[in-house]
This record gives C-alpha cells, sequence and structure tokens, in this order.
C-alpha cells in the first residue's frame, strides 16, 4: 500500500502541470483580455464624449502605450516563458495580480475561503451523515410507502440543476413570503449584533435557501448509491449463507453487508473536498455569496486571468489529493485492496 500511494503521489506533479499549461495556454488565446477589456472602456468613454463623427477617428492608445500594457500584464512574452515564470511564483503562493482589481490574487482567494468553507462544510456533512443512514433505510425498506414516496422526490431534486431550485427558492420564500433574504452571507448589520448567538443566528438565517441547492444534487446521488449497492450486497450469496447458518439478518447486515456497501461511498469521499474550495459559481452567483465561486465567476466573464488560474491551480491540486483521498478511504474499508487483490 505504501508504494501504492507513493506511486499516486508522484503522478500528481504531472498531471497538474499538464492541466495546468493547458488553462494557461487557453487564457491567451481566447480574445478579450485585460488589454482588450481596457480599450473597449477608452473607446466606449470617447464615443460618449465626442461626436460618432470624431470618435471613430480617433485612436485609443498609441502603439507604444500597448507594448507597455502587454509587458505590464505580462502578455509580451511566449506562452511557454511565462508559464514558467507563474508556477516559480505560485511555489512561493505568489499568483500576481488581479488585472480587474490590482490585489494580490492570494489575498483575494484567503478573503473569501471562509465563506466557501463554511458551506463547503455544512454541505459535506449534512450531505454523508444524512444519505448514508437514509440509503440504508430505504434498501432494508425497498417497496414501501417511505421508499417509493421519498425516490420520488430524490429524483426530482436530482433532476432539477441548483440554481433553478435556488431561483425558485427566492422567488417563494424571499421575495413572495419575505420568510428568508434575497442574499448574501450575512446582513448589514451583522457587526452591531452584540451577542455572538444573533451572529450565527443571522449566518444560518441567509444560508438556509443557499443550504438546499448545495445539498440537493449531492444528497440524491449518495442516497441512491448507498441503496442500490446495499440491496446489491444483501442479494449476495455470503449475505444468505450467514443468515441460512442461524446469523440474525440485522446482524449480518451490520457486520457485512453495510461494510461493503460503503465501498462506492468511500471512492467518492475525496472528491468532495472541491466543496470546501468553490461550492458552486452560479449557486453563489445567484445568492450574491461573496465565495471564492462568485469570485471566479467574475474573473471568467472580466478575463481576470492571474485569479482564474489561481483557482484552477487550487481545484487541481485538491482534486488530486481528493482521490488519493478516496483510494485511502477505499483501503480502509476493503480488505481486499490491502492485501492487493
Amino acid at each position: 500500500m505504501l508504494s501504492y500511494f507513493l506511486r499516486r503521489l508522484a503522478l500528481v506533479i504531472p498531471t497538474f502541470i499538464g492541466i495546468t499549461i493547458l488553462i494557461f495556454a487557453l487564457t491567451r488565446f481566447v480574445p478579450g483580455g485585460p488589454v482588450e477589456r481596457m480599450l473597449a472602456s477608452i473607446q466606449a468613454q470617447q464615443s460618449m464624449s465626442m461626436s460618432p463623427s470624431m470618435a471613430g477617428a480617433s485612436n485609443a492608445l498609441s502603439e507604444d502605450q500597448l507594448a507597455e500594457l502587454n509587458a505590464f500584464y505580462g502578455l509580451d512574452k511566449p506562452v511557454f516563458e511565462a508559464y514558467t515564470e507563474w508556477l516559480m511564483k505560485m511555489l512561493y503562493l505568489d499568483f500576481g495580480l488581479s488585472t480587474r482589481y490590482y490585489e494580490p490574487v492570494w489575498d483575494m482567494i484567503m478573503d473569501r475561503l471562509p465563506v466557501s468553507m463554511f458551506y463547503g462544510g455544512v454541505t459535506f456533512f449534512l450531505s454523508y451523515f444524512i444519505s448514508i443512514p437514509l440509503g440504508y433505510y430505504k434498501a432494508l425498506k425497498h417497496g414501501s410507502g417511505f421508499d417509493s414516496g421519498s425516490s420520488i422526490l430524490i429524483f426530482v431534486g436530482y433532476a432539477l440543476p441548483g440554481y433553478v431550485v435556488g431561483v425558485m427558492l427566492i422567488t417563494l420564500f424571499s421575495y413572495h413570503l419575505e420568510w428568508f433574504p434575497m442574499g448574501g452571507f450575512v446582513s448589514d448589520d451583522f457587526d452591531d449584533y452584540e451577542s455572538f448567538w444573533q451572529q450565527v443566528k443571522d449566518i444560518l438565517w441567509h444560508a438556509c435557501l443557499p443550504l438546499i441547492c448545495y445539498l440537493i444534487g449531492d444528497f440524491a446521488t449518495l442516497t441512491m448509491t448507498m441503496k442500490n449497492n446495499m440491496m446489491e450486497t444483501l442479494s449476495a450469496d455470503y449475505i444468505r449463507t450467514a443468515i441460512a447458518k442461524g446469523l440474525p439478518f440485522s446482524t449480518a447486515v451490520r457486520r457485512h453487508a453495510l461494510r461493503n456497501s460503503l465501498i462506492p461511498i468511500a471512492s467518492h469521499f475525496g472528491n468532495s473536498l472541491l466543496f470546501f474550495m468553490t461550492g458552486s459559481f452560479l449557486i453563489e452567483v445567484i445568492f450574491n455569496i461573496d465565495g471564492i465561486g462568485l469570485l471566479g465567476y467574475e474573473s471568467i466573464m472580466e478575463r481576470d486571468y492571474p485569479v482564474v488560474m489561481g483557482i484552477v491551480a487550487i481545484n487541481t491540486v485538491l482534486l488530486m489529493l481528493g482521490n488519493i483521498i478516496s483510494d485511502a478511504c477505499v483501503a480502509m474499508i476493503d480488505p481486499r485492496v490491502r492485501f492487493g487483490a
């Protein structure tokens, strides 16, 4: 097992380099970068302040000024040279400056990380601590009214994207009923609360609707995965043999069926690390949650390439480490992996 995990760790470096080279090259070749955005803004201001006939004849910037701007944003270098320079700086957690806000990218990500970690952590724990018992109970009560009714709700929730559910929830509970706020992470007067519990209540009040959107998709997947694997395990020969030899059904389920049913769930465990980092872009946009998801969405729309690359780099590392954690979880549950079977 040690050699296996060492090989997996060794693959992290070339995989990371390959993904980041691809994304870095795409950001360079996609039109509409920071220089083009600045030129469009200058031309728009000129067209508003001048007559139409004069605006078309005016040049926004000279060739020397354009060259200085390209050098300032690092766009005058070849892609591979610029990527190598970015990679060396990234080793010291220097992701460069945002071309939109002119702030360090690392500081911008760290400022928004607590918000995304809150939603990611709550989503992670609620998904697993509700989905596993629910899938377990649905497998034991397969075909019952509870199983059929809950399956209908689960499939409806799975079919609806989280951002669609978010629009529906805001329209009903925020706009019409006014039970919950329209968005945001906290209220405007959050700092004026004297009690800590008032602040906690305010955060939870704002988090109710977004958490429903975060949970709905992953919750449905985990629940049905747990149920289907539990039913498959219960129909296995060794479970029937254990019951035929006199082992109580409940004991056979707890000692044998449950552990083997958790193997597919464990393989998904490490990938949930992304919840702690980015959450969902569109859900944060809909609810105006100032997290990393909203930052990434705005950076893509504004062609803020240093921020995009910083978020991609962190997500890539988390995804690869998550896969290794998933393998470790599977190894702890399935002894066949430890013995090389």
